[in-house]
């Protein structure tokens, strides 16, 4: 399995000293946040001078950029017109930088609005954008994050969906603990659609929120059962957000590494 991290476990860091970061601890991409004023210096508005020295900066490092972190939400009728120009604008940094994939949510589902009408809204914009995509290799992917946790309404979005740029982010803690579906079972929904994954240890005590991999309520060695068992190429980015746990991205992907071997070795 290939592992990244976000930008939310160095936000202070530029964008050299992240890549370098990521080598050094054994991960193989890095998935930069945008909107978060995060230093590694890729955003929305940047420049044609930025594209350029990010172009060159990651062309000199083994860490592949592989997911752009967006603040996109397609459900609000109210708002959506303005976040599919930020997913414009998310694209054409990708298709720049060459990042092939998107993290967009859903949102929330206004109080005078239906899911049927805002699953229609989001199947419209994907499939526009999708379109807009054209032959770039750039995936829009849906998280299943917020009003979107339950995979089973995600994937009724990918159903409807058209347009081949179109992916899920499997969230697996908010899967499991949000919308209370085990790991087998979410992976079996959403396994025509995961494109990327966004890994987290997690507990309900006393509230819900992050705990070292290992230590909380998900199961990380069923998700790299499942992931293997539908062949499943992309990353598993871990997204540790405030969390200072001391030595964590060394200690993360090295739990995570064992559970691989473990898995492997058993099947």
């Amino acid at each position: 399995m290939k592992y990244s991290f976000m930008s939310f476990s160095c936000p202070e860091a530029d964008l050299k000293t992240a890549l370098k970061t990521a080598e050094d601890l054994g991960y193989s991409g890095f998935e930069p946040r945008v909107d978060s004023k995060h230093k590694h210096g890729i955003e929305l508005d940047m420049s044609a001078d930025a594209r350029c020295e990010v172009r060159a900066i990651a062309a000199e490092s083994s860490v592949k950029l592989c997911c752009l972190a967006t603040s996109v939400q397609l459900a609000g009728k109210s708002t959506l017109e303005q976040n599919v120009e930020s997913a414009r604008r998310a694209i054409d940094v990708c298709r720049d930088l060459g990042i092939p994939r998107i993290r967009i949510f859903g949102g929330a589902v206004e109080e005078d609005d239906t899911y049927t009408a805002a699953i229609e809204r989001m199947v419209k914009a994907l499939d526009t954008l999708s379109d807009e995509i054209g032959e770039s290799d750039v995936t829009l992917c849906l998280e299943t994050h917020d009003h979107w946790c339950d995979p089973v309404r995600v994937a009724s979005v990918m159903k409807q969906c058209s347009g081949k740029h179109i992916g899920v982010n499997w969230d697996v803690m908010h899967t499991r603990l949000a919308a209370h579906f085990s790991e087998e079972e979410s992976a079996a929904v959403l396994a025509p659609y995961i494109k990327h994954v966004h890994m987290h240890g997690g507990t309900y005590i006393p509230k819900l929120g992050f705990s070292p991999i290992g230590t909380g309520a998900i199961d990380h060695r069923a998700v790299l059962r499942e992931l293997d068992r539908i062949g499943y190429d992309g990353y598993l980015s871990g997204e540790w957000i405030g969390w200072d746990e001391p030595d964590y991205l060394h200690k993360e992907i090295a739990t995570m590494r064992r559970y691989e071997e473990e898995v492997l070795c058993t099947k």
